[in-house]
């Protein structure tokens, strides 16, 4: 099975926005409390946090990280996390049936961050509360000036502001799950209205409103235009959420996860592109797709696996600890590709989750930390990716998918920066080997010479459902793509069934 394309580093998208490679934390199950927060744990600072965590966050690469939520935003009182520990108090978490100890809280998450390296991106709670308390926050985090709040920021330890640039106007506000649930036309005059008054506060914030919580919501489409049609001139972006999970056994279909990824995107923005033209306005509302991962929520019966196995109120249970394949990697770096190739509007994208909780990062109580199979596509990427991003036209082998028809067996994005070229490319094919021939003639024209094959990886296992755990957490890994040749201006890549690779050219 063969594809041709050709590589053309002229051919550029757009510059690459770093945010795209961002994650999510939220207060769910053992992601904060036994994940990156272990007070007692061998590795783990004065502060309580775990650097073995923090050593893989870092290598991960994630540039801004989304927080506290996710459904826990809103029924979060952010005034809960601050202040002495001793005197904060315990509340109810009705999104995850869990008791909330707020032992970690913005400031003890922003130190966090600066471990990481991380940037803070905020979510304000709109569902439980509104406006006024968004300015608070607002304030609080953010504002050089003598004020109540900003004093009871210094006497809390941070007397310079947060300085964070980049906040969401509440979560999934379409589902009816979410506590404070509104129609689209309340949400956004609500969302509106908090906007405006946060820009009289401090007029450079780039602000997100929600879109649908998945383009399966009975009310997608709809809920985009009419929230946008209330916010267009006072928001930045607009979210998406999406994930995916096999199905029935169906690999192949699973396979085609970024197609469906892509005609979210397409859809969203041909939404947003006609409101902006009913109002007559040039400005394009750029995507934050701030959820997306592999996610197995649902079990064979359709019903969805979301709450805690022990009775009452627990604290930190193990809840959504998936145990991530090699299938589920090779989706996952698909998922990457395809939120390159809408990078000239997907502008800050967030995976979900980052340690424990649907996450590449897992964490045993008092023991090691290891990486999921989903850790190796993102690092990876995260680390090639250049400063550009080059369209790669393909052209070959199909597969078929039962809800999208044929689709093309090969996806592939490159990006040009100052380290080189990279190639990233992923075959979706349950059953047969391709082979990927570039033309990379003009690449050889710009710099005069062949170019070499400075790195490649490539993830791949006979065993497509071989799994990294507590017991072999090295069982899946990358290795080197060794038959990847360059001869007479054509790239070759040979890639095995179910596969996901990436290579650095320079």
């Amino acid at each position: 099975m063969s594809t041709h394309g050709s590589l053309d580093p002229q051919a550029v998208l757009t510059v690459v926005d770093r945010r795209i490679f961002g994650g999510f934390v939220e207060h769910l199950g053992r992601h904060i409390y036994d994940g990156i927060h272990e007070p007692g744990h061998p590795t783990a600072g004065p502060d309580g946090f775990r650097r073995d965590v923090v050593d893989l966050v870092r290598e991960l690469g994630v540039s801004t990280i989304r927080y506290p939520g996710g459904n826990f935003v809103s029924g979060y009182r952010w005034e809960d996390g601050v202040g002495p520990r001793e005197e904060r108090p315990r509340r109810l978490d009705l999104a995850w049936h869990s008791t909330e100890t707020n032992e970690v809280g913005l400031h003890e998450f922003s130190d966090w961050l600066e471990l990481v390296g991380s940037d803070l991106m905020l979510a304000v709670n709109l569902g439980t509360r509104g406006t006024q308390e968004a300015l608070d926050l607002l304030e609080y985090a953010n504002v050089d000036a003598d004020t109540a709040w900003t004093r009871k920021r210094a006497e809390h330890g941070r007397p310079e502001p947060l300085g964070v640039r980049m906040w969401c106007l509440g979560n999934e506000m379409d589902g009816p799950w979410q506590l404070g649930h509104r129609n689209a036309d309340d949400y956004g005059k609500l969302a509106s209205r908090t906007a405006k008054a946060m820009r009289m506060m401090q007029p450079d914030l780039e602000l997100v409103v929600c879109g649908s919580s998945g383009s399966g919501m009975p009310t997608f489409g709809s809920w985009e235009r009419t929230v946008l049609e209330h916010t267009f001139e006072d928001v930045d972006f607009i979210s998406c959420h999406s994930y995916y999970q096999e199905r029935g056994g169906d690999a192949q279909e699973f396979l085609a996860s970024g197609v469906d990824m892509a005609r979210f995107i397409e859809s969203v923005v041909a939404i947003a592109d006609s409101v902006a033209a009913t109002k007559r306005s040039d400005k394009r509302i750029m995507i934050s797709f701030d959820e997306w991962n592999v996610w197995y929520l649902f079990d064979e019966n359709g019903e969805q696996d979301d709450k805690p196995e022990e009775a009452g109120w627990p604290v930190a249970p193990r809840l959504l600890e998936d145990r991530y394949h090699a299938l589920d990697a090779v989706v996952f770096g698909d998922l990457l590709i395809t939120l390159l190739q809408h990078s000239d509007r997907v502008r800050s994208a967030s995976l979900a989750q980052l340690v424990n909780v649907i996450a590449p990062i897992m964490t045993e109580p008092g023991g090691p930390a290891w990486r999921q199979t989903t850790f190796f596509p993102f690092s990876i990427t995260s680390r090639l990716t250049g400063e550009r991003v080059v369209r790669v036209p393909l052209d070959g082998a199909t597969v078929t998918s039962s809800r999208f028809g044929e689709i093309p067996a090969l996806n592939a994005v490159a990006t040009v920066g100052e380290q080189g070229t990279s190639v990233f490319v992923v075959n979706r094919s349950v059953g047969e080997a391709a082979t990927l021939r570039l033309d990379v003639s003009a690449l050889i024209a710009e710099l005069g010479r062949e170019p070499r094959i400075v790195e490649s990886h490539l993830l791949h296992d006979d065993d497509m459902y071989a799994a990294n755990t507590l017991d072999d957490p090295e069982r899946v890994g990358v290795v080197s793509l060794e038959d990847a040749v360059i001869r007479d201006g054509i790239l070759e890549i040979p890639l095995p069934p179910v596969s996901w690779a990436a290579l650095l050219l320079a």
